[in-house]
């Protein structure tokens, strides 16, 4: 009774990591004044600074952590929108991307094992299996640019 009461305690503490780790798929350093907030679709991402007048609100950070996105193009996809989604936030309208690479967050695996034996011999044999998980992760300075 004790073993299930403390199994299902932990399956619950590892639940609500797993809810904590993607709840953090997001996050900003203010290092201007922050706006009223706007729609993530008003958000337009610049690869270089635009030539208009802007003024940098806070510094963004994301990942596709979280996401259950499998391919580099959907997790792309997927930290493009929570750049967004965190810039807006802050009324900030661009975001000026410093880079964008992956990241590993840990791995995956699993084993099969058979063992055999009789009076005078025993056998044993075994098969394991592991895959990295990645994500993508990406920064970069949230706007405002001044529009005319």
């Amino acid at each position: 009774m004790f073993a299930l009461k403390l199994l299902g305690r932990l399956c619950i503490a590892f639940g609500l990591a797993a809810v904590a780790l993607t709840a953090c798929a997001s996050s900003h350093v203010m290092i201007g004044e922050a706006r009223a907030p706007i729609s993530p679709d008003l958000v337009q991402i610049y690869t270089q600074p635009p030539n208009a007048k802007y003024e940098e609100i806070a510094t963004v950070d994301a990942s596709s952590r979280g996401s259950f996105s499998f391919t580099a193009q959907r997790k792309t996809d997927q930290v493009i929108k929570r750049l967004r989604q965190e810039a807006a936030k802050l009324g900030a309208n661009g975001v000026v991307l410093q880079g964008m690479g992956d990241q590993v967050s840990g791995s995956i695996g699993t084993g099969l094992g058979q063992d055999s034996y009789s009076s005078n011999t025993a056998v044993s044999g075994g098969i394991g299996i592991s895959a990295g998980l990645h994500q993508k992760v990406a920064s970069g300075i949230a706007i405002y640019v001044e529009r005319n």
